[in-house]
């Protein structure tokens, strides 16, 4: 398989990223503070998208969805529907494996507020890209909130306004891949109860049919 861009941990595209790294850097000098790659499975079917970075989760650890509320529900999940060895995740150093799963974000740096905006969303695009184009024909996409479902779509140069994002909806898109929609884990949408424990399984076991299908 030929080699692709799909991270580059010295990236500086968004100056406004790189300024809030550089700042968080100096107050939690033991924290990561870079650009988070993907973890996961390199030749996973499913590949689940978030937003980017949180302060002291992924920002901190270098693991996507490691060290705040929102991967709680997520690697939970990923471990009863048999993506994970573990069912949390702690630290970049602990034995978690994920099994055909990848998780990656659609921005790849912490943004201020947690709000990238349009422009750093389509700078990190690229790598967005390029991870999607290695998945094998009929492999799912799971995105978690419509941020990162409107990504993946730029991604692969659809129409946003001909896939709607709906908790629980699946889009047959581009490369023969399935877009799952599901409301993002976070600890708003969870503690609301707009995101509860039955519903985002309920999303899983869509993607493990399909995976069954295939």
């Amino acid at each position: 398989m030929a080699h692709v861009s799909t991270y580059r941990e010295n990236c500086r595209k968004c100056s406004r990223l790189a300024r809030h790294l550089t700042s968080s850097k100096k107050r939690y000098p033991a924290y990561h503070c870079k650009p988070v790659a993907a973890f996961g499975d390199q030749r996973a079917q499913l590949l689940v998208v978030g937003l980017a970075p949180g302060l002291h989760g992924a920002n901190a650890t270098g693991r996507p969805f490691t060290g705040d509320h929102a991967g709680i529900l997520l690697y939970q999940t990923l471990y009863k529907f048999g993506f994970s060895s573990r069912p949390s995740s702690e630290s970049s150093n602990d034995s978690l494996q994920l099994k055909n799963c990848r998780i990656t974000n659609a921005v790849k740096c912490l943004p201020p507020a947690n709000k990238p905006t349009t422009e750093e969303i389509r700078n990190c695009n690229g790598y967005l890209h390029n991870e999607l184009k290695l998945l094998e024909p009929a492999s799912v996409v799971l995105a978690l909130g419509k941020i990162a479902h409107d990504a993946v779509l730029r991604a692969l140069a659809l129409k946003l306004s001909r896939y709607p994002f709906a908790h629980g909806e699946r889009h047959s898109i581009g490369y023969q891949l399935h877009l799952l929609d599901s409301y993002h884990c976070s600890r708003y949408n969870t503690q609301t109860r707009r995101l509860t424990q039955e519903q985002f399984e309920a999303v899983f076991s869509q993607a493990v049919s399909l995976l069954a299908e295939a």
